[in-house]
Order: structure tokens, then C-alpha cells, then sequence
């Protein structure tokens, strides 16, 4: 994944310098933090990536740094290394969101494919927020009329029940509707649809008079 960073997190030095020797062998960019503090004083800069994390740290442990990207927002999905790990962790970690619980010393070829696996989670995840901020640009084009129209037709609502719902006539329904879809960039009420129910998975509020 071309400008991705590896974020190792261990208080290990020698674990740290061996994860990044392999890591940087494969061709990626590898940062290393000795503690939670550490990495927290210097977050993540927005930059594609993942998480490889040291379940017991000095201080806040691994599951506390979970929590606290959560806290921050920070969407960096993890793979959690362990020497001593535990079922209960590993359920905790998991049901958090990690995307892989590995127990030290750790297969060099499993590693690597739990990064890969990370790093392809976070290519989706950035993948759909693209394609949410796309659609939203677009809802932001359009007129309070229009966004009114917008909201009754994935409803399902035909031109004249909009029309008697909003007080205007179905011939302007049909002009708003044909703006609506230009402004959109679709070209069907399917497509209409499937980028109001993307923007209603991310609380895209409805129009005031809709």
C-alpha cells in the first residue's frame, strides 16, 4: 500500500528494531513508540496505515491505547502482539475492532499477512469515507426545494403525492426532480436511493420542509 505507516508499538527495543527490519524489508515505512504515551504524543498524521501493538505496556496498556484511538478517532486499524496473552483480552481486543490477536515470538509470514489484512481494512475504510464526502458534496448543491424533492422521492413518494405535500405543482416536481438528478450525478431513482441511504448511515439530517 503505497505511503502507508506501520506503527510499532512495543516496549520491547529488540522486539521494535526486528518487526521494523521486516517490515521495512517488505518496503514499508515503519514509525516505533516504546509506550502508549509515546505514540500518543505524536499521533498519526491522517497518513494509510495500521497499528501493530503491544498488548502489555508500561503505563496504559494496549487495550487502553485502543480505547483512546477510539476516544481521539483515530481509525488506524490495529494487530495486537502478545508474549503472555489471555482469552479474555483477545475477546476484548477483537470485539473492539482489532484486526488480529498474534502471540509472540510471531510467525514473520502470519505477521505480515495480518498487516496486510490491516492495511487493506483501512484502504476500505477510506475507500467508502471518500465516496460518503463525494455524495455529501453533492446533497450540498442542491437548492431547499430541491432537498425537500430529494427526500420524497427516496421515500418512494410519486410526483404528485410530492406535489400535495409540498404545495406546488407536479410539473415543478418534475423540474426539481430532474435538477435533483443532475446535481446528484445519478442516473436512475436506484442510484437516488443508494446515495440516500449512504448518507443516512452517516446521520445526513432531512430537509426542514420535507
Amino acid at each position: 500500500m503505497s505511503g502507508a505507516v506501520v506503527h510499532v508499538v512495543d516496549d520491547d527495543e529488540q522486539m521494535r528494531v526486528a518487526l521494523a527490519r521486516l517490515l521495512r524489508a517488505e518496503g514499508y515505512e515503519v514509525r516505533s513508540y516504546e509506550s502508549a504515551g509515546h505514540f500518543l504524543l505524536t499521533p498519526p498524521d491522517g497518513r494509510p496505515g495500521c497499528v501493530l501493538l503491544d498488548l502489555h505496556l508500561p503505563g496504559p496498556s494496549g487495550l487502553d491505547l485502543q480505547q483512546a484511538l477510539q476516544q481521539h478517532a483515530i481509525a488506524l486499524p490495529i494487530v495486537f502482539l502478545t508474549g503472555r496473552g489471555d482469552i479474555a483480552s483477545s475477546v476484548r481486543a477483537m470485539k473492539a475492532g482489532a484486526v488480529d490477536f498474534l502471540t509472540k515470538p510471531v510467525d514473520p509470514h502470519t505477521l505480515l499477512v495480518a498487516v496486510d489484512t490491516a492495511l487493506a481494512r483501512d484502504r476500505s475504510r477510506r475507500a467508502s469515507l471518500e465516496h460518503v464526502q463525494d455524495f455529501a458534496s453533492r446533497l450540498a448543491r442542491l437548492s431547499g426545494r430541491e432537498r425537500s424533492v430529494f427526500d420524497q422521492v427516496v421515500i418512494g413518494k410519486l410526483n404528485k403525492q410530492i406535489g400535495d405535500t409540498l404545495g406546488i405543482s407536479e410539473r415543478t416536481v418534475k423540474m426539481h426532480r430532474a435538477q435533483v438528478m443532475a446535481k446528484m450525478e445519478v442516473a436512475s431513482i436506484a442510484e437516488l436511493v443508494h446515495a440516500a441511504e449512504i448518507l443516512r448511515s452517516v446521520g445526513a439530517p432531512r430537509s426542514n420542509d420535507a
